[in-house]
């Protein structure tokens, strides 16, 4: 792997972060998610695409949109082999610095992909919603019912269902990946998703609120800790029913996890928290770090895309 950047949250080395536990679990978490997956599959996704005519390396671009919960309409791309069909299909979120194109660099190239974005950002935003980082991570903060990553969950589960409804054939071969607030985000998804069959989780955040909380770092998490200063015991109220490190427990899938040992953004022990908390077959890719350029980067991206194209073969 790459030389390891000098950074001052460069602290904790690897083996004290693979001992990182998920905190407590409320009471209820796991029926009260189970709610509001049974109320999000009430919505009918009702996907629609329109042909861009636009072909991107070995992929033919379609424009998407579906319906999720609230009245919301998600857009985003749908992506298919320019030539040839598809053996599987895969979600795929974004960070939170939204999504402006679909990845073409996707290493999977016999696959169909459905690429959201979720409430709020980028193609779906709306004025309902803010769209920048540090105001989308506290919108509804104030209650669980209607805090924005709740909604954003049930974009992702909705997402699923929009991708069964484009290519039914791929029931059984449904992957999902997540970088960043996608990470943590899917997650929080898995844990109450059976359509999906293994999943990558890259620098996943969200994870161990409360040491994300307690450690430096700059963006959402930082808005967050802002907030949780002016009004104390708010958020955390919150916070308790949105951590993916807690909801990753839940999660029973094969999972392979990218983390970060050095993290401006996402504290790498929220990050391997959610890794260790995992509840079936996972896999590790330790990144020397995430959401900065260092020495060696893209040599690690190569050998993660190789890495991913093992890990997902089974679909």
């Amino acid at each position: 792997m790459g030389s390891k950047p000098e950074n001052p949250l460069d602290a904790v080395g690897l083996d004290a972060l693979l001992r990182v536990e998920p905190p407590a679990e409320p009471a209820g978490f796991a029926l009260k998610w189970q709610s509001w997956r049974g109320q999000a599959m009430e919505t009918q996704p009702r996907p629609m695409i329109r042909d861009t005519g636009t072909v991107l390396g070995p992929w033919r671009v379609f424009d998407l949109q579906y319906q999720s919960t609230d009245a919301v309409q998600i857009r985003g791309w749908f992506l298919r082999p320019a030539h040839g069909g598809f053996r599987q299909g895969f979600v795929i979120g974004h960070g939170y610095g939204g999504r402006e194109a679909p990845d073409v660099d996707f290493p999977l190239e016999d696959s169909a992909v459905l690429y959201f974005c979720a409430r709020g950002i980028s193609r779906s935003g709306e004025e309902r919603f803010p769209s920048e980082a540090a105001r989308h991570v506290l919108h509804g903060i104030e209650h669980p019912e209607r805090y924005i990553l709740r909604g954003c969950v049930e974009d992702t589960w909705l997402a699923v269902g929009a991708l069964l409804s484009l290519a039914p054939e791929l029931e059984g071969r449904i992957g999902y990946c997540g970088t960043s607030f996608g990470g943590g985000i899917g997650a929080m998804a898995l844990a109450f998703e059976d359509r999906v069959q293994r999943a990558h989780l890259n620098v996943p955040t969200f994870g161990n609120q409360p040491l994300r909380m307690a450690l430096p770092s700059v963006g959402s998490a930082a808005a967050v800790r802002a907030f949780a200063e002016r009004l104390p015991g708010v958020a955390e109220a919150t916070l308790r029913w949105f951590d993916a490190a807690v909801a990753a427990r839940h999660v029973r899938i094969p999972v392979h996890c990218a983390c970060a040992l050095v993290d401006p953004a996402v504290a790498p022990a929220g990050q391997f928290s959610i890794f260790n908390a995992l509840g079936g077959p996972k896999r590790l890719f330790v990144l020397d770090a995430g959401h900065m350029d260092y020495q060696g980067q893209d040599r690690q991206q190569r050998l993660l895309a190789q890495e991913l194209r093992t890990w997902f073969a089974p679909l």
